[in-house]
């Protein structure tokens, strides 16, 4: 029996004294009590309550260019939606393919953290740090625009799409010095487990001017994984980039988004083999 139940158990034994407001003098008796045998010395087990959110995958926007086929988790260019502008710190989730030898010519940003992770197809990058370089599957990419950077974005390929997906996050310091730093990870040291690749902290990611953790699983079906919150009062958006999973008893398919905070850890389950991305990021 917990103690507090067991002290009030015992306090409603004690004789009442007096028929005129015996209840209440009864209650005050039994805090006075609880206060004097000190239980409100001993510190209270903190219970928290997650909250959710879903975005499922035909419900994002999409915008079709011919040459380039978008969709957007959260608002951007001409998609708004108010509900939709962010989660928490995560700004910008796009999903492109970009046709045979298109892309995007040079363009300017600033005091954003900047990752890129192509998922099938060459991407070539060129920005005005000096950097040309050629991105590939299994590769990521990060760039801080801090003071200003321009850059461009081309299908390196003159045969196929490339596809890749693009996420922004607000920085953790403003006005910081533009840099670029890309990095190849090994595929199969993120089967049944997720592989981090994005930490302000961890030597063999690439480094985040942000509280925030880019992490990449291959979960076989029927696999259960425990993701552990990394920083205090951060959340985690999960998104399915193949197959089909469940997080925190949330049934989720390809493309689906699903966010999670005030927790401390959640479960992922593939339901069928599924490749998936973690995005934590600070909530305020």
């Amino acid at each position: 029996m917990k103690r507090r139940n067991f002290i009030q158990k015992s306090l409603l034994s004690l004789p009442l004294l007096g028929a005129v407001n015996a209840k209440a003098e009864n209650n005050e008796l039994q805090e006075e009590t609880l206060n004097q045998v000190g239980f409100e010395h001993i510190k209270k087990e903190e219970i928290m309550t997650a909250n959710t959110v879903v975005h499922k995958a035909n419900t994002r926007g999409h915008a079709n260019h011919g040459w380039l086929d978008s969709h957007h988790t959260f608002s951007f260019a001409n998609y708004y939606n108010p509900d939709r502008m962010n989660f928490g710190a995560l700004r910008v989730l796009n999903d492109d393919v970009v046709a045979a030898a298109r892309g995007f010519g040079m363009h300017p940003h600033d005091n954003m953290e900047i990752v890129s992770i192509p998922l099938h197809g060459d991407l070539h990058h060129k920005d005005t740090t000096g950097r040309d370089k050629i991105i590939r599957s299994g590769d990521v990419q990060i760039m801080s625009a801090g003071t200003g950077i321009r850059h461009s974005e081309m299908n390196n390929n003159r045969d196929k799409q490339v596809k890749f997906l693009q996420l922004w996050v607000f920085p953790k310091q403003r006005n910081i010095a533009p840099r670029y730093e890309q990095k190849t990870f090994e595929i199969a040291d993120r089967t049944n487990k997720f592989q981090t690749v994005v930490s302000p902290k961890d030597d063999d990611a690439l480094w985040i001017n942000q509280d925030a953790y880019f992490s990449l699983g291959n979960i076989e079906k029927g696999k259960k994984v425990t993701y552990h919150i990394q920083h205090n009062g951060n959340g985690v958006y999960a998104f399915i980039i193949s197959g089909d999973a469940k997080i925190a008893n949330q049934d989720l398919n390809t493309r689906d988004g699903f966010g999670i905070w005030n927790t401390d850890k959640f479960e992922v389950e593939a339901t069928s083999d599924a490749e998936i991305l973690l995005v934590e990021v600070p909530m305020k």
